[in-house]
């Protein structure tokens, strides 16, 4: 996983073998126009390779070329506050969000005043409904409606005033000129009434058009609030404090004073503080915030402890692996955060209208009124008309529309143990269609035995059993691993093995007591030309039962190895592997597993999988490095593949892959290379993955048409004179709401 962005450190970080970056708060952003300006201003500073604002966050993340100079970061603020903006550490805007979400009517003041002022103002247009003249005086309605247009709307003065100054558009530089136009209209018809007369007014229009955007710019934001609900109680799980365990027995320490390798208390019912090993005393851990594993695990000496699960019944003591940022719970929220802060590749079409949209609606209001005015109507009319095009065409839901979905469905993923590393696997993930699964710790148990050891006829048995340990014993491979416990569990004395080489996909080789051996796959003994000789009947029944078949062989003076015995292993499926496979297929998803086994022992496996090699879904007797090119034959047969895998061997096809996802029980390499971690080793969580891909899709598309279908249709009704300025302030302001209440619905989402 990526260790050097970590939010809310605002700092620019120097990525391993890759450029700075620098993630903001940025204040005052409306709509889509202001994310585009945003990110023009930046990419104008020499030196910014990239920027990419998220709406929903209020955030932006900038990437500086190579060498960039140590001044960057402050020119980036400048450049954002130059544009009209207010450039804010994401640490200060994190305590702002939770102090807002104290009470959940936090911000509603500016509204409260809002609707207060103009409910007087829209009174005569319930009394005419009941045949009533509740008319208030002019000079009333201007009492009225002026703090509202000039106190609670100075925000859209401001920022429509930096927008302009820019010769860019928004939408507070459309409801500025919207209701000034109305107000201003109000005004010269007051003052031009014949004496006596009392003539219409629309003081009540621009009123409430600015509390009816306001009204949905603060349920826009309470739905803010909600789709970040994961981060923040991810941050939650954080303690404040540890029982740093010293010399003078227990002392509580903030958790920012604690070092790797110290010794931490955990009491039962409270939070582990930090990454660990558990050093002292046997519990139950609940990891569910974590994971999304349900069921507390068992945890003993030696077992490791992850900052933010919660201990069980007993007092336990660990020693310390990993603070701050290194920590998974750390990793865990950068990689959410990043996710909800990216863009996806959807988005890009959304930003090229928003470029064009706010001068395109400029243009059609001015049409608007010219169109009026020629086909005769007054000046009264004509205005009022170009005012509704100019309130409804408010581009806020645009820019909400895919932020809104990806950071709700994000959220639900990391909830449920699935960690989406970045917004392109997330788009791309609903079109997989094929998912290849490397075999060994992926489908299967990833622990094989030794189920037997047959040796040439003649030879000591438990002598060339520790041979075979002793080569093996330095090795990290599931196989050795499983030689080494035979030995040990036959309690064999291990000799020295000197020169030992591993050749990757092959096996391993060394020197023991003057004896040079090789222990191996049979397609490196067929390269080595090895015979099997009279065991290569044992070695066919062996890989027919669906063993994995090794052998060991002795290097001989002046000729080939002779092989001296063979090795059995066996493995077993995961429990729900099976079940995880056919739920795929269910979804008419194809799945194919890559295994280096033969292909006698990867066929078996696929079969009690559920799987059928007729079919062609097992890919045998791959080489390490040549899952990448597995992975490419699938996608040059138009398929979009998804490749899931643990080890550091699997990295290259994760990375070659449409979609990666990897075991987050697996190496830290795998998950980096990969787009998805699933946080529980559990192929299930391979179809939540897809299905959660699908329906943030599904909602971003739902979205998206909605909030083209608002000003579609809005535009043109207002132009022709179907909407007033209140009724197009109310769907403007009711884009919005929807947009983020649809993308609350993923919240729903259970596996």
């Amino acid at each position: 996983m990526d260790s050097t962005t970590l939010a809310p450190a605002p700092a620019a970080a120097a990525r391993t073998g890759g450029p700075a970056t620098l993630d903001l708060g940025v204040g005052g952003m409306t709509c889509a126009s202001c994310v585009a300006r945003v990110e023009r201003a930046l990419r104008k500073v020499p030196g910014v390779q990239d920027a990419a604002v998220n709406l929903a966050t209020e955030s932006v993340h900038v990437t500086f070329a190579e060498g960039a100079a140590p001044d960057l970061p402050a020119r980036a603020r400048r450049a954002i506050r130059d544009a009209g903006y207010e450039p804010r550490e994401l640490a200060d805007a994190a305590q702002a969000q939770a102090a807002q979400d104290a009470s959940p009517w936090a911000g509603f003041a500016p509204v409260g005043w809002g609707l207060l002022l103009s409910a007087p103002l829209v009174l005569p247009m319930l009394g005419d409904l009941f045949g009533q003249d509740w008319m208030l005086p002019a000079w009333m309605q201007f009492l009225l409606a002026t703090p509202v247009q000039f106190i609670l709307g100075a925000r859209f003065y401001q920022a429509g005033w930096h927008a302009a100054r820019a010769l860019t558009g928004n939408m507070d530089l459309l409801v500025a000129l919207g209701t000034s136009a109305g107000y201003g209209l109000s005004l010269w018809l007051w003052a031009t009434a014949p004496a006596g007369h009392a003539p219409h007014l629309y003081f009540e229009a621009s009123a409430v058009v600015i509390t009816l955007v306001l009204l949905g710019k603060w349920l826009e934001a309470r739905a803010k609030r909600q789709t970040t609900a994961a981060i923040r109680a991810l941050h939650a799980l954080r303690p404040e404090v540890a029982h740093l365990l010293g010399r003078d027995g227990e002392m509580d320490v903030p958790i920012g004073e604690v070092l790797a390798g110290d010794r931490l208390v955990v009491r039962p019912g409270e939070r582990i503080a930090l990454d660990g090993t558990l050093l002292e005393g046997e519990t139950q851990v609940d990891e569910s915030m974590l994971t999304g594993e349900p069921l507390p695990v068992p945890r003993g000496p030696g077992d490791r402890l992850t900052g933010g699960a919660i201990n069980g019944e007993a007092r336990v003591v660990m020693q310390v692996t990993a603070v701050g940022a290194e920590t998974v719970l750390a990793r865990i929220i950068r990689l959410v955060e990043d996710a909800q802060a990216a863009k996806a590749p959807i988005q890009r079409l959304v930003d090229q209208v928003a470029a064009v949209f706010v001068p395109a609606v400029l243009a059609i209001a001015l049409v608007t009124l010219a169109g009026w005015l020629l086909a005769g109507a007054g000046v009264e009319d004509a205005l009022i008309h170009a005012v509704a095009v100019l309130v409804i065409a408010c581009p806020c839901a645009l820019g909400l529309a895919t932020p809104a979905a990806i950071m709700a469905g994000t959220g639900v993923a990391a909830q449920h143990g699935v960690l989406i590393k970045d917004a392109e696997a997330l788009e791309t993930a609903h079109r997989v269609d094929t998912v290849a699964f490397d075999k060994t710790g992926t489908l299967t148990v990833g622990r094989p035995t030794l189920t037997m050891f047959h040796v040439e006829q003649g030879q000591d048995e438990a002598a060339l059993l520790a041979t075979v340990a002793a080569v093996q014993s330095g090795s990290e491979h599931p196989l050795a691993r499983a030689v080494v416990q035979a030995a040990q569990d036959r309690a064999l004395a291990l000799p020295p093995a000197d020169a030992v080489r591993a050749l990757p996909g092959r096996g391993t080789e060394g020197q023991v007591q003057g004896r040079r051996w090789r222990i191996g796959s049979l397609r490196w003994m067929d390269e080595l030309a090895a015979p099997l000789g009279a065991l290569q009947a044992r070695a066919l029944a062996l890989q027919q039962q669906g063993a994995t078949v090794s052998a060991l062989a002795e290097e001989m003076d002046g000729g080939a190895p002779v092989v001296r015995a063979l090795l059995a292993f066996g493995d077993e499926p995961k429990p729900g592997a099976r079940a995880a496979l056919a739920q795929l297929q269910a979804r008419g998803v194809r799945c194919v597993m890559i295994s280096g086994d033969n292909r006698g022992a990867a066929e078996a496996m696929a079969r009690r999988l559920g799987l059928e090699p007729d079919t062609g879904a097992v890919m045998a007797e791959v080489l390490p490095g040549g899952k990448a090119d597995a992975v490419r034959a699938l996608q040059q047969g138009g398929h979009v593949v998804a490749m899931v895998g643990d080890g550091v061997n699997d990295a290259p096809a994760l990375a070659a892959a449409d979609v990666g996802l990897a075991m987050g029980n697996g190496t830290d390499v795998a998950m980096h290379a990969a787009g998805i971690t699933l946080m529980r080793g559990d192929p299930a969580l391979v179809a939540a993955a897809l299905d959660i891909s699908h329906r943030t899709v599904a909602k971003i598309r739902q979205n998206l048409f909605w909030a083209f279908i608002y000003n579609v249709a809005g535009i043109p009704l207002a132009a022709l004179g179907y909407l007033s300025p209140v009724m197009a302030g109310a769907a403007m302001a009711l884009s919005s709401v929807s947009v983020m209440a649809n993308a609350l619905l993923l919240k729903r989402w259970r596996g």
